[in-house]
């Protein structure tokens, strides 16, 4: 199975999610987070694991980190996008919109997905979206279809259990929540996964922090890693292992948002992750292997 290198969680960032509220699909939900997939394994937290990433369950991860992390950059080019659909038709018929900056053209592929192999999409797909019931038959049953196909899968799903979130993220593929994404976050899951991250919206984030929280932990290994950090900055990953978020985290301290912020850049430098849920995951201990 493929795996990007790197993951992210849909905590866009706060900024992100308060801007596009009123776009979203389904109720209000916390923002999302981006985790780095690849080297290190994702999953010890909630992203990654983003994600993007919020690190708790008012700030979900997905494959932009809500906290620390930025947004992914405008491509050269819009992406064309597969909609792979397994149980229905695809529901948002107006998406990717005329100005979305990610997207530029969505087609829908219908089971087995033979056609993703051949022409006009074979070899033009960038990213293949997966909207299914029950995950752990549809994306293995895509995979097989896609065969030597490189691109990177973004999976929808009502599914929120933390075996069905963990199976779709090792297995290398962003993970969106129904009813947890708005469209932005649909659009951003897809430019993530086309530059090698895992976007999780903020349901699949504590899934996967929950799982991960539930693992075991890494003993000698882990304390070494946590001795990087300074006492100040050991404080503020004991708190956002919790599912704070920056400025939840600064008020707890007696900090201003954007030194707690400062500081999360030092902690994923020296964690070498790329959001708050890897680091999150790093932190905890959790050892989750990843399918390649």
């Amino acid at each position: 199975m493929r795996s990007p290198q790197h993951v992210r969680t849909s905590q866009h960032s706060d900024r992100h999610t308060e801007q596009h509220s009123t776009e979203r699909v389904g109720p209000t939900v916390p923002e999302c987070v981006t985790v780095p997939f690849g080297t290190a394994d994702p999953v010890s937290t909630a992203d990654p694991v983003s994600t993007a990433d919020p690190v708790s369950a008012n700030a979900p991860v997905s494959t932009t980190d809500p906290v620390g992390a930025t947004a992914p950059a405008v491509p050269s080019r819009k992406l064309f996008v597969a909609l792979a659909c397994a149980d229905a038709d695809w529901p948002y018929e107006d998406w990717p919109a005329p100005d979305d900056p990610y997207v530029g053209r969505a087609l829908p592929v219908s089971p087995p997905y033979r056609a993703l192999r051949e022409s006009p999409l074979e070899g033009a797909v960038d990213v293949v979206v997966l909207r299914c019931q029950d995950p752990a038959v549809a994306f293995p049953e895509l995979l097989r279809a896609m065969g030597a196909m490189s691109a990177p899968v973004v999976v929808v799903s009502p599914r929120r259990d933390c075996e069905t979130v963990v199976e779709v993220f090792r297995g290398g593929a962003g993970y969106l929540v129904d009813g947890d994404y708005c469209i932005t976050m649909l659009s951003s899951a897809v430019m993530a996964a086309a530059v090698g991250h895992a976007y999780l919206s903020p349901t699949a984030c504590t899934a996967l922090r929950e799982a991960a929280a539930r693992m075991p932990r890494g003993g000698e290994a882990t304390e070494r890693m946590r001795s990087l950090l300074s006492p100040r900055e050991r404080e503020i990953m004991e708190l956002l292992a919790t599912g704070l978020g920056a400025q939840e985290i600064g008020v707890r301290l007696g900090l201003s948002e954007k030194t707690v912020r400062n500081n999360l850049s030092n902690i994923y430098a020296k964690l070498d992750a790329r959001g708050s849920t890897e680091a999150v995951l790093k932190w905890l201990g959790a050892a989750l292997p990843i399918r390649v």
